[in-house]
């Protein structure tokens, strides 16, 4: 949650991007009796974050270590 909203906040890509590997991560490993709200709520605020840094700017992402220009 903390890449997701650093992904909505600072409008970084590669954070929000980030932060939907972590939820696949944190699905893949979750039990039946696992909190589902949390996981969905994760879920949803990654692709936000996603949704959002691309509608900000449709530009492909740049990785972090390139130089930019």
């Amino acid at each position: 949650m903390i890449f997701s909203m650093c992904g909505l906040m600072m409008r970084l890509k590669w954070c929000a991007w980030v932060a939907l590997y972590c939820s696949c991560i944190s699905f893949a490993n979750s039990r039946i009796s696992d909190d589902t709200k949390q996981i969905l709520s994760s879920f949803m605020l990654s692709i936000s974050a996603i949704v959002m840094s691309y509608l900000q700017n449709p530009q492909p992402m740049t990785p972090p270590w390139a130089p930019s220009n």
